[in-house]
């Protein structure tokens, strides 16, 4: 993803739960395995066909960790950062198609090589100062349509079935959601490697 593309996301498609016994929020994280070039803007002509006007402010991408509030910056950040650290690079195949209808208005690739790779970094992402329930079971995948007709939903189901295309995942993006409702990319860390940055 390049850095516009990364400033640019505007929204996510799911929000997780949050306690409303808790201390106030500082701020809100997202933790996404971006989608490399050529494919990301292949799945982004993709989905702007089928009429989805979020293809062009949201890359092509998995969730790890959804819209997660969070009482200490820091120590949130320091918590995505350990995991990075001790997460090896791994191979992560998309294919074919699913839907998340009718709980939910989504059509998506599947994740073939590394779907356990992927729950695997959510448990350890989804505790400590990340942990708090979800809406919806984590199923990674890659949004292709959202919030369509069901023509158009059944066009992205149908037209990409034969979808087949893999990468090697070796970093993930931390991402703030900022007061304006805008999500920034604070950090891209490295798997296996030690990371710096400020919190």
């Amino acid at each position: 993803m390049s850095q516009q593309d990364q400033d640019s996301i505007a929204r996510v498609e799911h929000d997780g739960g949050s306690d409303p016994g808790a201390r106030p929020a500082v701020g809100s994280v997202g933790v996404v395995i971006g989608i490399p070039e050529p494919m990301a803007s292949e799945l982004r002509d993709w989905r702007a066909s089928f009429g989805d006007p979020l293809a062009a402010v949201i890359p092509p991408h998995i969730t790890l960790v959804t819209t997660t509030p969070v009482h200490d910056w820091d120590e949130a950040t320091d918590h995505v950062r350990s995991v990075a650290r001790k997460q090896a690079p791994f191979t992560l195949a998309m294919c074919g198609t699913g839907s998340f209808r009718p709980v939910s208005p989504v059509v998506y690739l599947g994740v073939r090589d590394g779907f356990d790779d992927c729950v695997e970094l959510h448990r350890k992402l989804q505790s400590g100062p990340l942990e708090h329930d979800l809406e919806f079971d984590f199923h990674p995948h890659v949004t292709v349509a959202h919030d369509v007709s069901e023509a158009s939903m059944d066009s992205a189901e149908s037209k990409l079935a034969g979808y087949d295309a893999a990468f090697l995942v070796s970093s993930m993006g931390l991402y703030e959601h900022d007061a304006t409702g805008v999500w920034k990319l604070r950090e891209e860390l490295t798997f296996g490697a030690e990371t710096g940055g400020e919190g």
